[in-house]
């Protein structure tokens, strides 16, 4: 089986993805990944910024996301990144390895860290200066702007308005981009969105990033940060901001100050990635913001945002099972002694046999619809009934067979498919199997 088609993408989100109270049951629990994450951040900033972040985002009742933008800037950028840095610890703990990573602006240095170029101290050093170095040098009083549009009706505001200053800042999908620029040229891009009809939201962000403003903040973070030695990755990093893969020998003091002058273009690295076969997507964050876009990008993509819930243990579980290797490299989770079997050898496109270890198939397979309908994996036998004893409808197990699709790489359902014909969890692990073995969805009669 190409492993390309089973390549899974963990994404680290950026700027707002901030929610109160996330990981707060593990930090209180004394989770030693969430503890040691946060502690060593904790020791950085108050010794670079002069102030900690889990005193802040742990206390009783944790700030709102408005509070802490007025209240506390740096906080919020310090907490998402920390947030994000333990949640990838959490998942790896779980068994969980990505195969690539993609940040989302801030989201690319808690990426390029979780993939091993610098430890958390220096990383967290390397955001301090960030802050530090764009509080000094922006005095633009600039603001950034949500619009509930594509690129080109976006890049027509800004041509209306017609100021260099006023920019496209990120391409998030076809239904959202962001403008960045001074105050008053965001308001009256705001105003003007909402005479053609398109809605527009202020983000909370303390700088017009992305954005040429902040050109001598980018010239002096590119100084700061030189000192900060990397090391080459142990995952491969995808840049929407760059439009390419991070390399080993790349200036990452020069490539990281770049970003706050260079729009992110996320809606085409989403394609990009899932055009080289990517087809599961984990937000390692709070929130799901980044999971959002991703659906909106490609409808029945395989996503999970483990920390949008309100179980954060649960959705840790999950999405750790969804970024688990693929077939020949995963441990799912043991199936019941009566689904175990041989390896079972089936015929492939050119005639030749083709090895299926069903066993393993059914724990992809089982993770999959546990994930989907939020049931424990164990009621997945090979005889339950989906629908009578699961209240799996048509129209779910439809959208469940097109996930599977896209998961495995079979290809096309052939016409007249009932799934009807699949009323058992054994009969999907067979289906899947025969299409898996010869490379497209097989006819009923293949399966077994």
């Amino acid at each position: 089986m190409n492993r390309e088609l089973d390549m899974t993408v963990a994404l680290f989100p950026g700027q707002g993805a901030y929610r109160p109270g996330t990981l707060k049951g593990l930090w209180e629990r004394g989770d030693d990944a969430v503890r040691s994450t946060f502690e060593e951040v904790d020791a950085v900033a108050k010794d670079r910024l002069g102030r900690a972040v889990s005193p802040t985002v742990f206390q009783p009742s944790p700030p709102s996301p408005a509070t802490l933008l007025e209240t506390a800037p740096d906080t919020l950028q310090l907490a998402v990144f920390t947030a994000s840095v333990a949640t990838h610890r959490l998942l790896a703990e779980r068994g969980a390895r990505p195969s690539v990573h993609l940040g989302h602006s801030l989201g690319e240095i808690a990426a390029l860290t979780c993939a091993g170029a610098w430890d958390l101290a220096d990383a967290a050093a390397v955001l301090c200066e960030r802050i530090s170095v764009v509080r000094e040098h922006d005095r633009s009083d600039g603001k950034m702007l949500a619009l509930g549009c594509g690129r080109g009706r976006a890049e027509q505001v800004v041509a209306m308005i017609g100021h260099p200053d006023l920019v496209l800042a990120v391409d998030n999908s076809a239904n959202q981009s962001v403008l960045s620029g001074p105050a008053d040229l965001i308001d009256t891009a705001a105003a003007i969105a909402g005479r053609i009809g398109i809605t527009a939201t202020q983000l909370r962000s303390p700088h017009p990033f992305h954005n040429p403003l902040l050109g001598q903040a980018r010239r002096r973070l590119t100084e700061r940060i030189a000192s900060f030695t990397s090391r080459p990755l142990e995952v491969p990093v995808y840049s929407p901001i760059l439009g390419r893969f991070y390399r080993d020998g790349d200036d990452l003091a020069e490539l990281l100050a770049l970003h706050l002058v260079t729009p992110v273009e996320f809606g085409t690295s989403i394609s990009a990635l899932h055009a080289a076969g990517a087809r599961v997507f984990v937000e390692a964050g709070a929130g799901r913001v980044l999971t959002a876009l991703v659906e909106q990008s490609l409808p029945g993509a395989h996503v999970v945002a483990p920390l949008a819930g309100r179980d954060d243990d649960e959705g840790l579980t999950r999405a750790a099972g969804a970024l688990r290797p693929a077939l020949s490299g995963a441990r799912p989770s043991a199936p019941p002694a009566a689904v175990a079997a041989e390896p079972e050898a089936a015929p492939s496109a050119t005639g030749a046999p083709v090895t299926i270890d069903r066993a393993e198939l059914a724990g992809q397979v089982r993770a999959l619809y546990a994930e989907a309908m939020e049931y424990p994996e164990e009621v997945f036998t090979d005889d339950v009934l989906l629908e009578a004893d699961l209240g799996v409808d048509s129209v779910k197990q439809t959208e469940l067979l097109s996930r599977l699709g896209d998961r495995f790489g079979l290809g096309v359902p052939p016409a007249g498919l009932r799934v009807a014909d699949y009323d058992t969890f054994g009969k999907v692990v067979d289906f899947v199997a025969a299409g898996a073995a010869d490379g497209a969805f097989a006819g009923s009669a293949a399966v077994r």
